[in-house]
């Protein structure tokens, strides 16, 4: 099973962080919580990565609806989206919301998956592909 939705990039690392926040709020979602994956590593145990930020991305009306379904969901919640640098440019990623169904097994949160699904690829789509 895929678990995430990709897109590729060549826009900077810190073009695409900010597109990202741009394109995930036109599609109703907010970043709850930031990661500097970068930052900590240096900072916990001195290793020098890659440029790569996790996104907790939260569409209230749909965690909203996910969370009366399956209150266990909240486990899942928000949805992660990375970005992270490759040689190739800069990739970013999303949880695929689909896996919430799947790993709790229950059905009715699949009109929800479904539009998560939907708004993170068009906000994944809204950013300039990769040449």
């Amino acid at each position: 099973m895929e678990i995430a939705l990709t897109a590729r990039t060549d826009l900077s690392f810190a073009d695409a962080v900010s597109r990202v926040r741009e394109t995930l709020a036109e599609q109703g979602f907010g970043v709850l919580t930031e990661i500097d994956v970068q930052a900590t590593m240096k900072a916990k145990l001195d290793v020098d990565v890659a440029p790569y930020l996790i996104l907790g991305a939260c569409n209230p009306p749909l965690a909203h609806q996910a969370l009366a379904a399956a209150p266990e969901i909240g486990l899942l919640l928000p949805c992660n989206v990375t970005v992270r640098t490759d040689a190739g440019g800069t990739v970013v990623q999303a949880m695929d919301p689909q896996l919430m169904v799947d790993v709790v097994d229950r059905p009715e949160l699949q009109a929800v998956a479904s539009q998560a699904a939907a708004r993170l690829r068009a906000a994944l789509a809204a950013l300039p592909p990769a040449s």
